[in-house]
């Protein structure tokens, strides 16, 4: 999805700026310094994407309170339907996941990142399986 929407750049720059708590403990804590790039409030197609990894094709979206309510949860379910026909990824993320189990959070993506990468970037001898926060894993 290289095609965007230009006039959502502005919006991403805004959102890059004020983050949420739960997207900058992700971020801080764990993606920016996870061995495969991610991104941070990317642009795709019509969306802004809280956190994006082009190499596993992976969108991961931060919910919080808001997106249960009947409204945001179907135009949630649309915009994730319209993300995966472009042969993307979408894993949503309840903020409370990450304030109560931010480990179990790190390990799933680490699974999911890996799952998607061809098995010769999962070597014995890669840093995605070497352990440790220095490796990208927990």
């Amino acid at each position: 999805m290289k095609q965007y929407n230009k006039n959502n750049v502005p919006r991403a720059r805004e959102l890059r700026r004020n983050m949420t708590p739960w997207e900058r403990k992700l971020w801080y804590l764990f993606l920016n310094k996870y061995p495969i790039r991610f991104q941070r409030q990317k642009l795709l197609g019509n969306y802004i994407a809280d956190f994006y990894c082009s190499k596993a094709s992976l969108v991961i979206e931060l919910d919080g309170g808001g997106h249960y309510d009947d409204h945001q949860r179907i135009a949630d379910l649309q915009r994730t339907d319209i993300l995966e026909s472009t042969n993307l990824r979408v894993l949503r993320i309840c903020n409370l996941d990450i304030d109560r189990n931010f480990r179990g959070v790190c390990e799933l993506i680490d699974l999911i990142v890996r799952q998607s990468l061809p098995q010769s970037a999962c070597s014995a001898d890669s840093p995605l399986l070497r352990g440790g926060q220095e490796g990208g894993c927990i």
